[in-house]
């Protein structure tokens, strides 16, 4: 027997809610970051760690021996029922073909905000949030509780409502989609930065050869825009030339340009008559720009605090 988890428990329950609330405010900022990455989303990653505190408070806690390990699986398998939810949410007409997870923005030179940084405390990218986004839910689960937090199988198999070793085969072919399909970006903010001032200088000046130099021949565009895209414009384009071809396109709807760090890598918030208008996210490996993730929603991006 855990007597150390068993005088914790004690002292909790003794001493009532009070203190039961003080042990999830403790546990919040994990239970967001699981949320995230389970979801994609910063609004529905709140929703789910409130359902958690209610579930919490609805629950009998006496038997709760670890609270922290029983509050991030209530959070998994609540994320898990919200990602089942969205089949019907994806099928509609007016929602985006190409959806980009949710950023965390800071512009450069701004004080990081400790809430948001806690998201992305092993480096959270995009790119990789992106990759998560094409797995099922079951997969998407296994892989971020166990390979993320370190959550066991056996403590995994019942939310998924599997056995322990089937649980680890989901994990497993989640880790080769998301190894296959999500590179690597530069570790050097400095380079980051490097290669995105050459691909703003050159789509500003129209240059088509020196937007071929910065990307990467398979480079992919994404852009998650909704209604407020320009007619011309395609949401999902892949290769140099035809990327390029884009880049130009959207640099005439582009006026002020400021600097930004998403998720940790290189961005740039475009600006018109004053407000975003756009967000562009870049992975760059070495010297080139292997993707291009843009949010183009006006709404959104208010929603998501980007000034």
């Amino acid at each position: 027997m855990d007597h150390g988890h068993d005088k914790d428990r004690n002292v909790a329950y003794q001493h009532g809610p009070e203190l039961l609330a003080e042990r999830f405010e403790a546990d919040r900022g994990q239970l967001r970051a699981v949320a995230y990455r389970m979801l994609g989303s910063l609004g529905e990653a709140e929703d789910a760690v409130q359902e958690a505190w209610i579930k919490l408070n609805r629950s009998d806690t006496a038997g709760i021996r670890n609270l922290s390990a029983w509050l991030t699986t209530v959070v998994g398998r609540i994320c898990l029922d919200m990602l089942r939810s969205r089949t019907s949410r994806r099928e509609d007409p007016l929602f985006s073909d190409t959806y980009i997870p949710d950023p965390v923005v800071r512009e450069d030179g701004a004080a990081p905000d400790p809430e948001r940084e806690a998201l992305l405390a092993d480096e959270v990218g995009l790119a990789l949030l992106i990759v998560l986004e094409t797995l099922v839910p079951a997969e998407r689960l296994a892989f971020v509780l166990h390979d993320m937090f370190a959550v066991s199988f056996d403590e995994i198999a019942p939310i998924v409502d599997r056995s322990p070793a089937a649980a680890r085969q989901l994990a497993s072919r989640a880790r080769r989609r998301v190894q296959d399909a999500a590179p690597a970006p530069a570790p050097d903010p400095a380079r980051q930065r490097e290669v995105v001032s050459a691909f703003l200088a050159a789509s500003q000046a129209g240059d088509f050869e020196g937007l071929l130099a910065v990307l990467d021949p398979d480079v992919l565009l994404r852009v998650d825009g909704g209604v407020l895209l320009p007619a011309e414009a395609s949401t999902l384009v892949r290769g140099a030339e035809r990327v390029t071809a884009q880049a130009l396109t959207f640099a005439k709807f582009r006026h002020t340009v400021r600097r930004v760090t998403v998720n940790g890598a290189a961005g740039l918030v475009s600006l018109a008559d004053g407000a975003p208008a756009g967000l562009m996210v870049f992975t760059i490996v070495g010297t080139r720009v292997v993707g291009i993730d843009i949010i183009a929603d006006r709404e959104r991006l208010a929603a998501l605090g980007v000034r």
